[in-house]
């Protein structure tokens, strides 16, 4: 096993958490430029010997703030289970989220400033670009990650201490293709993507190879950039065209609003498939719901499901947050869930530093197996740092999430 170099002692740790937090103040105003938030939940009473801290960093601010938001709360949600039912080990859990504003650069400075406040393990990236950025910083740290929502194989296949929860951009158009094929719901495709985007590019890429396998005929295949996602006019009209019966977008549910918007008014009403980045398309600002209509997307997570978890989960996150988990809050919660598993499995306690308890969690990751919110038969993990689950499928009716499986 490669061997990094090690992360701050836990008593170094304990020394720096206290000046550190004593001068938080003054490092956030110095950040305001950067529009830098964060949060902390940690029990009261407990200590630096007693705790465990983990660090998170997310989008709360911009235009991808609703998926940082819902990873924050889920994880907060699941740390304040775990402290009130004892804890990890008997260490209560100390929860530190900063925002990053989907930016690279800024996700990096956001996981120093928690490294200056003494964290054990990374919770995050959410988003790819910046979560292969920080990747690169935990694997030269040796410290333990896992991000809820990084979806592209750069956040973890270099690197052995970096774990994921959600499927990755090829699993996502992988298991798309086959999802449409074995269910019957088209045989024309077309697809509109963002060719600019690592995420989108790459969920398009395993879709086109395996709906060839599956014989589903791409009769279009429409990119577009970030420079130029207001206007999908032309896409749309190939589309049309080419007699696509259903259109696959592997994109953010804020191009995708305005891609059914565009299509409603030139009287283009195929089939919508979307994949994990569509979740939370029901809470675009002046977005007429009634057009996601019948927008099927395939996800980990059916909020609709009957199970007493998911129903138990939805209704302390609705009480708790005044909102509707949405996918990304199930897979952060899921996230902190893998961590209580794997640190109980590996005896983790907390005189080990950052590094010692990395190699011990990440053999343990190997062995358990997560009964969570995000996985139809519980979730496992390779080596490669990738989960073992199954999708759900998912569609809108009336305004709301019903799952089809």
């Amino acid at each position: 096993m490669k061997k990094m170099k090690k992360f701050l002692s836990l008593a170094l740790a304990s020394a720096l958490a206290a000046g550190v937090f004593a001068g938080c103040g003054d490092e956030a105003a110095s950040n305001s430029s950067d529009s830098t938030e964060s949060t902390e939940s940690s029990s009261s009473g407990s200590s630096s010997e007693d705790t465990l801290k983990i660090g998170g960093m997310g989008p709360l601010t911009g235009d991808n703030a609703a998926y940082g938001e819902a990873v924050q709360n889920g994880a907060q949600l699941a740390v304040e289970e775990i402290n009130a039912d004892g804890g990890i080990n008997g260490m209560q859990v100390e929860f530190k989220f900063e925002d990053d504003e989907a930016d690279a650069e800024k996700a990096v400075n956001a996981y120093n400033t928690l490294k200056d406040w003494g964290i054990d393990m990374v919770v995050g990236a959410v988003t790819s670009g910046a979560c292969t950025a920080v990747s690169a910083e935990t694997a030269n740290d040796h410290m333990f990650q896992i991000t809820p929502s990084g979806t592209s194989m750069d956040c973890v296949q270099p690197y052995d201490n970096v774990f994921r929860l959600c499927f990755s951009d090829p699993a996502q158009g992988t298991k798309s293709a086959e999802y449409i094929a074995t269910k019957g719901l088209a045989t024309k495709i077309a697809v509109i993507y963002n060719s600019s985007d690592t995420y989108s590019s790459g969920i398009y890429q395993s879709f086109a190879a395996e709906a060839e396998n599956q014989g589903l005929e791409i009769v279009a295949a429409e990119a577009f950039t970030a420079d130029n996602k207001t206007d999908f006019s032309v896409q749309l009209q190939k589309a049309k065209d080419a007699g696509a019966e259903l259109v696959f977008l592997p994109i953010y549910y804020q191009e995708a609003s305005a891609i059914l918007q565009q299509a409603d008014k030139m009287g283009f009403d195929p089939q919508w498939f979307g994949c994990d980045g569509m979740d939370g398309i029901l809470g675009v600002d002046g977005f007429d719901t009634s057009l996601a209509e019948g927008l099927m997307l395939l996800t980990p997570f059916a909020a609709d499901a009957s199970d007493e978890k998911t129903q138990a989960f939805n209704t302390a996150y609705t009480e708790e947050f005044g909102i509707d988990p949405i996918q990304f809050a199930a897979d952060a919660y899921d996230a902190v869930y893998a961590i209580k598993l794997a640190a109980e499995d590996a005896g983790i306690t907390a005189d080990m530093d950052a590094s010692e308890m990395c190699d011990k969690m990440m053999e343990s990751m190997l062995n358990i197996n997560l009964d969570g919110l995000t996985g139809v038969d519980g979730i496992t993990w390779e080596a490669s740092g990738e989960p073992n689950k199954a999708p759900k499928g998912v569609v809108i009716e009336n305004g709301e999430y019903v799952s089809m499986d």
